[in-house]
């Protein structure tokens, strides 16, 4: 971690929301030579499966708090990554984990596009059926709607009220 959050840091603590703030800011120096505009550094406690996302409308760097507590060794690569993701936004290219992306992880110093956490695996075994009630197609979701689907193949173009698909909650085994 970054020399200067040290001293305020116990051993295996995760950094203050201020303290996240400074390491984003002394990581935008180091790596960006401070070009990058500012993000909100907050932690998630919902994430679970991943270390950390952003988002750019409005401008948040999101990191895992049950992740990082078991792992904070692996805070600053992970705003890193989230880092290099925003340098790409900002410069217009893709910001996915393609050729560009991989190019400017090289650039910073991190070597591998993914972390190697332990993630629990998801708990929610539900699933949703969708049905239709005339061609009897049937699809297995693993959200629920949130409004109103009719068949694609009955009505492709636009919502139909008279093929509406039914959606019922099934239960899937492990």
């Amino acid at each position: 971690m970054a020399l200067v959050l040290e001293d305020r840091l116990d051993a295996g603590a995760l950094p203050a929301a201020a303290d996240l703030q400074l390491l984003y800011a002394l990581l935008n120096a180091r790596y960006f030579s401070g070009v990058l505009q500012a993000y909100r550094i907050v932690y998630n406690p919902r994430l679970t499966s991943v270390a950390g996302r952003i988002g750019h409308r409005p401008p948040v760097i999101e990191l895992s708090r049950p992740l990082l507590a078991r792992h904070p060794e692996a805070l600053e690569p992970t705003l890193l990554h989230e880092m290099v993701h925003a340098w790409l936004e900002q410069h217009k290219l893709p910001n996915g984990h393609g050729a560009a992306f991989k190019r400017k992880m090289r650039e910073v110093g991190l070597t591998s596009i993914y972390h190697f956490l332990p993630v629990r695996p998801r708990r929610s075994q539900r699933r949703y059926l969708l049905s239709c009630p005339r061609c009897k197609a049937q699809l297995m979701r693993r959200r629920k709607p949130g409004y109103r689907v009719s068949c694609a193949r009955c009505s492709p173009k636009r919502f139909n009220p008279h093929v509406e698909m039914t959606v019922t909650e099934v239960a899937v085994g492990n």
